[in-house]
């Protein structure tokens, strides 16, 4: 039986207020590419991972009474949505090859027991899983570009509030559909990631422009 590297995202410990990078560590592990027999769980590697504001309150040990979900285990892998691929499958409503998007580990790969939030890709294109995944910044990312918005390829798009959750979202579909896109942020560290990070053509910071329409016109020329 095949065994490989894994590497899950662990949580150290509780939260009290922001989570920083050493509150989490990285433990190379090995797993077998198996299902165990009469687990009736199923084996995926994940191919995306969705991080999301609602885990911040997950870190905490104290939480909302009406909180949806329940804190994560420190020593254990951290948790959330994600587009996988089933390796191995104990379940009969799982195959090998499937696409699934649903609640799965931060790690390479995973062995998912609870299929209550699974969605398989059967029927399915995988964009809608990756929609799904999104929640609603990318249906309203979605609809706002292409039923609102509508632009045509190799037209401009600007996008404002461009590397919050939505706006992010908007620059990518607007590159995948062939625009030139813009986005504005609030700081340089927020536009070096739209331009590095998120493939944006051009980014600038709203606040070290004075005026609007001659920062337009500028970044538009460049291309």
């Amino acid at each position: 039986m095949e065994e490989v590297e894994n590497k899950p995202v662990i949580l150290k410990g509780y939260v009290d207020i922001l989570p920083n990078e050493s509150d989490m560590e990285i433990k190379v592990s090995e797993i077998k590419l198996k299902a165990p027999k009469g687990s009736g769980a199923f084996l995926v590697k994940n191919l995306y991972l969705s991080c999301d504001p609602y885990m911040r309150g997950c870190m905490r040990k104290i939480q909302a009474a009406n909180y949806l979900f329940p804190p994560f285990v420190p020593g254990q892998a951290l948790e959330g949505f994600g587009v996988s691929k089933v390796i191995d499958s104990d379940d009969p409503d799982f195959k090998p090859g499937d696409v699934v998007s649903g609640f799965t580990g931060w790690e390479e790969y995973n062995l998912i027991h609870k299929t209550e939030y699974i969605v398989s890709s059967k029927g399915f294109l995988l964009l809608l899983l990756l929609l799904f995944n999104t929640g609603m910044p990318g249906f309203t990312a979605y609809a706002g570009f292409f039923e609102i918005c509508s632009p045509k390829k190799g037209e401009y798009v600007l996008v404002s509030a461009a590397s919050g959750a939505v706006g992010q979202l908007v620059g990518q579909l607007a590159k995948l559909h062939g625009c030139s896109v813009v986005g504005s942020a609030g700081t340089s560290q927020k536009v070096d990631h739209l331009k590095n990070k998120l493939g944006f053509d051009e980014a600038f910071n709203y606040k070290e422009e004075p005026n609007l329409d001659a920062a337009l016109k500028r970044f538009m020329i460049s291309f």
